[in-house]
């Protein structure tokens, strides 16, 4: 394992960047004084008027459906990157297959809204009576509304300009690593909170995020060197999991910590630097230490958790409370 922080250029190098362009057509136009007639409103500098509905956005709403499909295939493989994503070379072909997909659903789902257009207006009037003509006055013809919707991307290559000029980008690619922590901390977080909080079980189901992220984190590891122990922790914890059945005892317990350490950035990147030092792995986890505030240990569930008192306590048990994270014997 190497202490060298890649530099930009050899960063870019692996890298291929994605731009997502994707158009939907809003259904809405502006609020105007005449479509109020005479009432009186307010001057502009006081309050605007909004804007008004001219087809109903449930007929749209599976093209936003669409789009955030492919915002999640590209957060799945990729890290955000110049207002886009930078991918690994490795994640081209899937990423490719996967948009390509979801590009030939919004064309049908095109055609499939266009050809029922004029239907889906009438519709909408009908719903609204008495503003008929509040609408018809802000619709647009259906070559307007083919052309506002696309769906669309490009991959590319960066390349730095010499001198001072390709410092915004240097700078771009130095915040990479702390993207990728964030962005990591952010699906961890989503996973405890949907599967690991309070639980005493949980099924191989579970496991999705935590086996997406490690892909992720794998793929982009040459972002960020500190990665690869989180990637090698990622797989020591699986490893611990049985094939089948529920998961529960010290392999939830395993989960549990390894999650709430991955919703952690600062603990990310203080566990891997620890490594990358030479320090031994269960060294490194045995001095993180425990905020249950924070979420960084299991949640136990009160109204599951047996009563008992003092007397059922075995009498060499040490009663003060502890101030790291015990492995059990998982790491």
């Amino acid at each position: 394992m190497t202490n060298a922080i890649p530099t930009d250029i050899t960063v870019l190098k692996q890298l291929i960047a994605l731009r997502l362009d994707v158009n939907i057509w809003s259904a809405r136009k502006k609020l105007t004084p005449a479509d109020f007639g005479t009432l009186d409103l307010p001057p502009e500098k006081l309050a605007s008027l909004g804007s008004k509905k001219v087809c109903n956005p449930e007929d749209l709403r599976v093209f936003t459906t669409l789009k955030a499909r492919a915002i999640s295939l590209l957060d799945r493989h990729g890290v955000r990157f110049l207002g886009g994503w930078a991918l690994p070379e490795n994640a081209v072909k899937p990423v490719s297959e996967g948009l390509k997909a979801i590009a030939t659903d919004f064309a049908a789902a095109k055609e499939s809204f266009l050809a029922r257009y004029d239907q889906a207006i009438q519709e909408w009037v009908s719903t609204n009576p008495g503003w008929e003509s509040l609408i018809a006055r802000s619709l647009v013809g259906i070559d307007t509304v083919r052309a506002r919707l696309g769906f669309a991307w490009l991959m590319f290559k960066v390349v730095p300009p010499k001198g001072q000029a390709g410092q915004s980008l240097t700078e771009a690619v130095n915040a990479l690593g702390g993207s990728l922590f964030g962005e990591a901390a952010k699906a961890a977080d989503e996973a405890w909170h949907k599967s690991f909080a309070g639980k005493t079980e949980i099924t191989t189901k579970a496991l999705s995020p935590i086996k997406s992220l490690r892909h992720k984190l794998t793929g982009l590891s040459f972002v960020e060197p500190r990665v690869t122990p989180l990637v090698d922790l990622i797989d020591v914890t699986l490893a611990a999991v049985p094939d089948k059945g529920p998961i529960t005892g010290t392999a939830l317990v395993g989960l549990q910590g390894l999650v709430c350490l991955l919703r952690d950035p600062a603990a990310m990147i203080e566990h891997g630097q620890r490594i990358i030092e030479g320090q031994n792995p269960n060294d490194a986890l045995l001095g993180l230490p425990v905020h249950p505030a924070a979420g960084h240990a299991p949640v136990i569930d009160a109204d599951n958790f047996p009563d008992f008192n003092d007397d059922d306590l075995p009498p060499d048990l040490p009663m003060e409370p502890t101030s790291t994270l015990d492995s059990l014997g998982l790491w």
